[in-house]
């Protein structure tokens, strides 16, 4: 009998409505470093295809928080066999990009984002969210709705890619 590895996405498959102004990005990932690691992959990739080149300033911005966020579902979040939700949404109009990191476990929830505190200079962690707060434009968390769990979301207004 031999022995797979779990993918690291899950059956649901990623949505990109046909809606080019608006463009939404969705799936679902299991809570693993490599699961992190590919949502971070297909969302540059998403953002890139949507008029947000690599190697521009935002991009590599919105990627930066967007791995964070992953990150955090996996370290923080994770509860065994369960997977963590990314989504992903563009308000062309706004020029705004939401990323949202959903998990299943709600009793280890964020610090609120006016609350966060300087990590020990000496400690090798808890500097994430500091560099979501200084990235995206606001950010925050909720209660996973009708379930356990939580969202981590944040939004990046992006001007004309440099």
């Amino acid at each position: 009998m031999t022995s797979q590895l779990p993918s690291p996405i899950s059956v649901s498959q990623p949505t990109c409505p046909d809606d080019d102004l608006n463009p939404t990005f969705e799936m679902r990932f299991t809570s693993t470093p490599r699961g992190a690691r590919l949502a971070r992959r297909l969302a540059a990739h998403r953002l890139d295809t949507w008029g947000i080149p690599y190697g521009t300033g935002p991009h590599e911005e919105i990627a930066l928080v967007l791995g964070e966020l992953s990150a955090n579902a996996v370290r923080h979040g994770h509860v065994p066999s369960r997977d963590f939700h990314l989504l992903l949404h563009v308000s062309a109009p706004a020029r705004t990009v939401r990323i949202e990191v959903t998990d299943t476990r709600t009793e280890r929830t964020p610090p609120e984002p006016d609350a966060l505190t300087a990590p020990d200079p000496e400690g090798t962690g808890g500097r994430g969210l500091l560099l979501v707060a200084a990235l995206a434009t606001r950010w925050g968390w909720h209660l996973r709705p009708g379930g356990p769990g939580k969202t981590v979301w944040a939004e990046c207004v992006f001007a004309t890619p440099t």
